[in-house]
């Protein structure tokens, strides 16, 4: 991705742009021609040009500004108090509900996740936002008693984040009308119980 004019974006502009996501999701960034992005976020082509290279680069700042919203809630949920069990069931309920209410966004982060981890600062963004709060929660409860010692941690939550991500995102997909408490419930349900049986 390209680098960003040394421009602020102005928060006007951010929020518009925001509605273009889905579109470059749908469509795939290179599919996406920077006409279609003016015209789906109201922003007109000659100011997108004024803050952006290009199409990447506009990508690349509404990833890394999703990103960064998504790790300050993180954070805060990872660090509230609570055994680390609590602390997990907290930081999965955030990420759920910030995958469904930015579906855009999220479904162009797992489209272009290849390319985004290859980036510095998105991969960074990613571990902030994903790996590093579940992996810090998973042993917080280890330590406490409240979750099982796992070999791996960072591991474990690579396997998390997938299931938040893609549960969330189908869920907006298919519309099933489930609210997002419900769905992180589900999902938290998942992760501490699996499907094995009791006996």
């Amino acid at each position: 991705m390209a680098e960003q004019t040394g421009r602020t974006v102005p928060a006007a502009v951010a929020s518009k742009l925001y509605a273009a996501a889905e579109l470059i999701a749908t469509k795939g960034l290179e599919n996406t021609k920077i006409e279609e992005i003016a015209t789906a976020s109201g922003v007109p082509k000659a100011t997108l040009y004024y803050y952006f290279t290009g199409k990447d680069d506009i990508l690349g700042f509404l990833l890394r500004d999703s990103l960064g919203d998504l790790a300050r809630e993180v954070a805060e949920a990872a660090n509230s108090p609570g055994s680390g069990k609590e602390r997990l069931a907290a930081v999965i309920t955030v990420q759920v509900a910030h995958t469904m209410n930015r579906p855009g966004t999220s479904m162009a982060l797992i489209g272009d996740l290849g390319r985004a981890i290859r980036l510095p600062e998105l991969a960074t963004a990613v571990q902030h936002a994903f790996y590093e709060p579940i992996t810090r929660v998973l042993e917080a409860g280890a330590a406490d008693g409240t979750l099982k010692h796992v070999a791996d941690p960072r591991s474990d939550a690579i396997s998390i984040f997938g299931a938040v991500m893609m549960t969330a995102l189908l869920h907006n997909v298919v519309s099933s009308g489930k609210a997002e408490r419900d769905v992180a419930s589900e999902v938290i349900d998942f992760v501490l119980n699996g499907v094995a049986s009791s006996s």
